[in-house]
């Protein structure tokens, strides 16, 4: 980017930007090799954790993919490289593998550790524009991050570099993810107060259950039945034998559809209005199917069941919107 920027209205000028740390990004495609793939079996193999360094800016592209690769499994934090040199060192250990960022590979706080994190046996895997450097002479394995220019006007401010190492980080954990065989069910244990979290929460984790659970036998008389169902506030209850296993439900319709029926609902038992063989979700299933099959079936309510029927909770449609899964 040359220096005639002055007469670039604002919004070419971020289009050339956007253009270059594009270009930036697109450029990496072509050198990843077998250097990648072994950097990816490094990590793979970590027996520890993994430590990602660097300094500045490069620094705090250095958290973000600290934080990417815990949030998916790899167990990873930031290791400030001049805090490090002043006692945080004792963090590294040897089973450890140190990811450190450094567009020139000679970042003075960062050389100043190559010593002690060999010494320890740490594995090292250096992320820099120039593998010839001394970082990049150190490391196990280098992944090359150069780019033929930043974004900023004067070719100064880190830009295009960043981004492309953060793009670089973004690859390494995502071949992490697929190798470690990250789940769904995995994502959402390690965020559950995030929207995605929600969403794949386990059904177990919002059914009603406990005393909040409407319960009846199915020789409970049906005045009973309705004042279970009116104290749970659920629209209905579940009804069971005397082994907990589920024979059936009463809702608000079942009700309604008896009302004028003889002998009158009220002479009746649970077992006589219940509808037999409801629909049934299972605890490990995750919200998002539990409302996928409550909107194709119509319902909005599902006893949750145990393998061997025996109930466990109500999942409610309710609940699963309080999750503010959309």
């Amino acid at each position: 980017m040359d220096m005639m920027t002055g007469a670039m209205t604002d919004l070419e000028l971020a289009r050339k930007v956007l253009q270059t740390e594009a270009e930036a990004i697109l450029s990496l495609i072509g050198r990843l090799d077998q250097r990648f793939e072994r950097a990816v079996e490094l990590l793979l193999e970590c027996r520890g954790r993994v430590i990602v360094t660097g300094m500045g800016k490069s620094g705090i592209i250095c958290r973000k993919i600290a934080a990417t690769l815990s949030s998916t499994g790899t167990p990873a934090f930031f290791l400030h490289p001049a805090e490090a040199t002043h006692g945080d060192l004792g963090v590294v250990q040897g089973s450890d593998v140190v990811v450190a960022m450094s567009y020139s590979g000679e970042t003075e706080e960062l050389l100043r550790l190559l010593e002690n994190i060999r010494r320890l046996g740490a594995r090292l895997i250096a992320l820099t524009g120039f593998p010839e450097s001394t970082l990049g002479q150190a490391a196990d394995v280098i992944i090359d991050c150069r780019v033929t220019e930043e974004a900023c006007p004067l070719n100064l401010v880190p830009t295009a570099s960043t981004t492309a190492t953060l793009a670089i980080g973004d690859a390494l954990a995502m071949a992490l993810l697929v190798r470690k065989g990250f789940r769904e069910e995995d994502f959402a244990n390690l965020h559950p107060g995030g929207k995605l979290g929600k969403r794949l929460m386990r059904v177990e984790h919002l059914m009603h259950a406990g005393d909040s659970l409407p319960l009846v036998g199915m020789a409970t008389p049906m005045p009973d039945v309705i004042y279970e169902m009116s104290r749970k506030g659920l629209g209905m209850t579940c009804v069971v034998d005397e082994a907990m296993h589920l024979a059936g439900i009463i809702t608000d319709g079942d009700l309604r559809r008896h009302m004028s029926a003889k002998p009158s609902i009220l002479d009746r038992l649970a077992a006589d209005i219940m509808t037999k063989s409801p629909v049934t979700i299972e605890r490990s299933v995750l919200a998002v199917q539990a409302l996928k099959l409550m909107e194709e079936r119509k319902i909005t309510s599902l006893p949750v069941v145990e393998p061997d029927r025996v109930l466990a909770g109500v999942v409610h449609l309710h609940d699963l919107w309080r999750t503010e899964m959309f």
